[in-house]
């Protein structure tokens, strides 16, 4: 029998939300860019060690989704949401003072636990506010994921930007800097969100595992995870495109910022775009712009690159398409979780989604990785390199057309 729990009937404001969305990617951006820096320079670790570390951090955040979107369908999506901001400021203090192999590992996990802690709550209590906002006839779901994903992006320009400031002081400045911010979030949160005093409504709340019971949504998981693995090649392939253009590293930067562009003034416009067309249409669409991106690549990646500013050209065609695609994803994507769950067990549920797109990095990156060394020099081999990468975002698009199916089929009712 599922189990029965009180929740607070009251919507938490969309804006609060996004707000705090904003808030925790510069904490979390002012931090860990920095991270690698400090273990080479400051503790003297090996660069195997370095990345088993950074790789550390980041499965205990993605690896860990499912379990605190659960913990958020259980307990509420309030306290979960704390919680998270006090695992954080705790693994921000670990690194800070920790000066140690040890404290700093437990440090650098414990800031991925947060994340995984808040991150479904957080995009659970979006998706019932957008419910919401949908209804009354004001701004859509999609639009205010869309609206979150702004916000977020916004955190990731401004906090390397706030941590560049304090380099100069001290990783440990940085780190405490970091905590900083989280604790006005924790403090700002625990006013703000509606608490267990007021009106509340009975949760019928089932087992996490009964997420993977449903095969549509499975099916959808796993297609939506290609967009993750597809994302993450910005800081695996990318730097390889830029080797074999003969670019410098720092090209990494103005292309970084045009993908930060791109977002903050297509997000919204994307999205409404998409509560037109339709999701059914949008998804495979999105994710074709992303095997696009590699494919755009594959057709120069054989040939010397020229001399002049043309050198360029594929690697700003992969980052804009890649932005492009991911626009038209994410907010969509996000969208359709409550229709998959019904609206039950949406931590459960975003947890599952993020974990299943944790996984996918994992082992496509394993697997393609190798690849890409062939991708260094111009040849024929390095073509065959980016149309893998591209393969897995155009499988992903065919599976949308068939998953989304029902979805059409509805909206022409």
């Amino acid at each position: 029998m599922p189990a029965q729990i009180s929740a607070p009937s009251k919507v938490t404001s969309p804006y609060l939300l996004a707000g705090s969305q904003l808030i925790f990617n510069i904490g979390f951006y002012a931090v860990v860019p920095f991270l690698a820096i400090y273990l080479r320079d400051d503790l003297l670790l090996s660069g195997s060690l370095i990345g088993l570390i950074i790789g550390l951090r980041t499965f205990s955040q993605q690896g860990m989704f499912l379990l605190g979107g659960a913990l958020s369908d259980r307990f509420g999506a309030r306290i979960i949401i704390l919680c998270g901001c006090v695992v954080r400021i705790s693994g921000y203090l670990l690194l800070a003072f920790g000066g140690e192999l040890l404290p700093v590992v437990l440090g650098a996990c414990l800031t991925g636990v947060g994340g995984a802690l808040f991150s479904p709550s957080i995009e659970t209590l979006l998706a019932k506010a957008g419910t919401q906002s949908e209804k009354a006839g004001k701004r859509s779901r999609a639009e205010w994921f869309a609206l979150f994903a702004i916000c977020g992006e916004l955190g990731t320009v401004l906090g390397p930007l706030l941590g560049s400031l304090l380099a100069g002081f001290g990783f440990q400045r940085v780190a405490l800097a970091g905590a900083g911010v989280f604790v006005v979030a924790l403090l700002v949160l625990f006013f703000c969100l509606p608490g267990g005093n007021g009106k509340t409504e009975t949760l019928h709340v089932l087992p996490w595992w009964k997420t993977f019971r449903k095969p549509r949504f499975v099916a959808f998981m796993v297609a939506y995870s290609a967009y993750l693995f597809s994302y993450n090649q910005l800081y695996l392939a990318l730097p390889v495109e830029l080797s074999r253009s003969g670019s410098s590293e720092k090209t990494l930067g103005p292309l970084f910022m045009l993908a930060s562009v791109l977002i903050i003034t297509l997000q919204m416009p994307l999205a409404r775009l998409a509560r037109r067309v339709g999701a059914a249409r949008m998804l495979p669409l999105g994710f074709a712009l992303l095997a696009a991106s590699f494919i755009s690549v594959a057709l120069f990646a054989a040939t010397p690159a020229p001399e002049n500013w043309q050198r360029y050209v594929p690697a700003a065609c992969m980052v804009t398409l890649l932005t492009l695609g991911q626009m038209l994803i994410v907010p969509v994507g996000k969208d359709l979780v409550p229709w998959f769950a019904d609206n039950q067990n949406l931590g459960a549920h975003y947890g599952a989604l993020a974990s299943m797109g944790g996984v996918t990095v994992l082992v496509g990156n394993f697997l393609l990785g190798g690849q890409l060394d062939n991708a260094l020099t111009p040849s024929a081999a390095a073509s065959v390199a980016w149309l893998w990468l591209a393969l897995i975002p155009l499988l992903s698009a065919l599976a949308m057309i068939f998953i989304c199916r029902p979805m059409a089929q509805h909206a022409g009712r």
